[in-house]
């Protein structure tokens, strides 16, 4: 419906001709990107956002709450959290060339869905986005989507990594992405993740082997024949993005990692918890603790309402250095 104005590509064609595409959002800005009336679902999400995107803070809310369910900057959420491009063929979230980001989440809601953009940077994004839903009746049991971002860097020394905590109510977990600076040479990922459901004290209900099983590998993800390289793999569930540093100024191997619990939900009656450790090894075979640069996004469903989350990461301790 837009009109062109004078400097549009579309000023000679009119309205109808691609005249306004794009939203321009600025520094310290937040847009409402859509505000929906119930009941319905959120059946599909597309977008792409230029500049850095641990800048662009998704934020989703359903049925008039305050408190948001979905706190996440943008390319974290598409699990694409080091800000570089990597092809992702996931059911629930695939990226597309050059950066588009797809999420395929169902998000029911009953009486209203917001959705908000916030940009915390200093330069004007350039936002492209479609969001697809349906409005039609739920049934009574439906829960609600719920995502989480958290940041640690570099770990404290011999801490487990939090993956989300402070969940109270009926639900099921459903996905997990990791974005992982290793900060040490050697093997980084021997560690337990650990699902805390409904009381559990010491021990959890569910114990992972190794952080590259967790996400459907074996053996420290490498080439199982020349065992000189990791192989990086990109499946309907799992899958491993591996980002190389081979430049002058730039450090670290970074990892991206994520996995979709869509045929097997952790399903919680009243709370959940989940960690994970960062372990390697000593030269005389003990274990040893990380102290890596970890970030985090946790997928969950749930009822309402939604716990108060942990106060998001400034922009200086988001940022990727």
């Amino acid at each position: 419906m837009a009109i062109p104005g004078e400097d549009s590509p579309a000023r000679d064609l009119g309205c109808g001709w691609k005249a306004s595409p794009k939203e321009r959002i600025e520094p310290n800005e937040t847009r409402e990107l859509a505000s929906i009336a119930g009941p319905g679902a959120i059946q599909q999400i597309w977008m792409t956002v230029t500049g850095k995107w641990r800048n662009a803070i998704l934020r989703f809310y359903w049925d008039w709450q305050e408190q948001p369910s979905v706190e996440c900057p943008a390319g974290d959420f598409f699990c694409c959290g080091w800000n570089e491009f990597s092809q992702i063929n996931g059911l629930a979230v695939c990226v597309n060339p050059g950066s588009g980001f797809n999420c395929y989440w169902t998000m029911p809601f009953r009486r209203h869905c917001r959705i908000t953009l916030e940009n915390t940077g200093d330069d004007t994004i350039s936002l492209y986005y479609q969001i697809n839903y349906t409005l039609t009746e739920l049934p009574d049991e439906v829960a609600y989507f719920h995502a989480q971002f958290r940041r640690v860097n570099p770990l404290p020394y011999q801490e487990e990594y939090t993956i989300l905590d402070g969940v109270q109510g009926q639900g099921h977990y459903v996905g997990t992405y990791l974005a992982w600076g290793v900060n040490s040479n050697g093997w980084w990922g021997e560690g337990e993740i650990k699902f805390y459901l409904d009381g559990d004290g010491i021990h959890p209900t569910v114990c992972g082997t190794g952080t590259e099983d967790y996400f459907g590998g074996s053996y420290n993800f490498e080439d199982p024949q020349t065992h000189a390289c990791y192989l990086p793999f990109s499946t309907p569930y799992t899958g491993l993005q591996v980002v190389r540093m081979d430049n002058l100024y730039k450090s670290q191997r970074r990892f991206g990692l994520y996995r979709f619990h869509i045929q097997d939900p952790i399903r919680f009656e009243r709370d959940i918890r989940v960690t994970i450790q960062a372990l390697s090894w000593r030269d005389d075979g003990r274990f040893y603790p990380l102290q890596d640069d970890i970030a985090s996004v946790a997928f969950w469903y749930q009822a309402l309402p939604t716990q108060q989350f942990p106060q998001l990461p400034d922009r200086d301790h988001r940022e990727i250095i």
